[in-house]
């Protein structure tokens, strides 16, 4: 008997452990098994194009990409590779954003592998994977949204806008992130009055604060 067809997935991630951890859980499977790795998100653009794998598995973290950018992407140039997202980061902070980035699905590195796993299938699929938590969080700002009661939330706030109040967050001072960001100190001017704005915030000291906390919630 011929062997089955194994679902081919590039695993995108900076760190060699973990890409390692990843391959080998999947290379377990008798239905799937990993083409490539790549470190960064210029790797993984290229190895993409190269070597045409049926999923991607991507970090949200990467040296040469800021959060979501990747996985934009990734659906801007090949939007018919349906993407996982396996991240460290908060998936209530973040896996609705990943989802409006173009993912199919969103699972923390914390989770046990055969719930990674069967993510990976349901992605493969043509399903949407997320956790129950998050899947009624997103229903229940939806049905806010309708009815006009939504809070202030981070997920109004951009990708560029996020990173701001992160820096904000750690102390950096206008110029310090101007220079950090390669921005003008107008541009970050104005990056922070939207935010403020957004967040229904009516000073600095109450966007450094919100900051500050948002921060400590998302483990930065």
């Amino acid at each position: 008997m011929p062997e089955p067809k194994r679902s081919r997935i590039l695993v995108v991630d900076d760190h060699p452990m973990v890409r390692e951890w990843v391959s080998q859980m999947i290379n377990r499977e008798s239905d799937l098994t990993v083409c490539g790795e790549a470190a960064d998100a210029a790797g993984a653009l290229a190895t993409i194009d190269t070597l045409k794998p049926d999923m991607a598995i991507v970090d949200l973290t990467m040296k040469d990409s800021r959060g979501t950018e990747l996985v934009r992407e990734i659906a801007t140039r090949f939007p018919k590779l349906p993407v996982l997202v396996l991240s460290m980061h908060d998936e209530s902070l973040y896996a609705e954003r990943a989802m409006r980035a173009g993912a199919k699905g969103y699972i923390a590195k914390q989770e046990a592998g055969d719930k990674i796993r069967s993510a990976i299938r349901a992605v493969l699929g043509g399903q949407v994977y997320l956790s129950e938590a998050v899947a009624s969080k997103i229903i229940r700002e939806a049905v806010a949204d309708r009815s006009g009661t939504n809070a202030a939330s981070v997920d109004r706030l951009s990708e560029q806008q996020l990173t701001v109040m992160r820096m904000i967050g750690r102390g950096l001072t206008t110029n310090q992130i101007a220079e950090e960001l390669q921005l003008s100190v107008k541009t970050v001017e104005g990056y922070i009055a939207r935010i403020k704005k957004k967040l229904n915030l009516s000073s600095a000291k109450e966007l450094l604060q919100y900051a500050i906390l948002f921060n400590k919630a998302s483990g930065d």
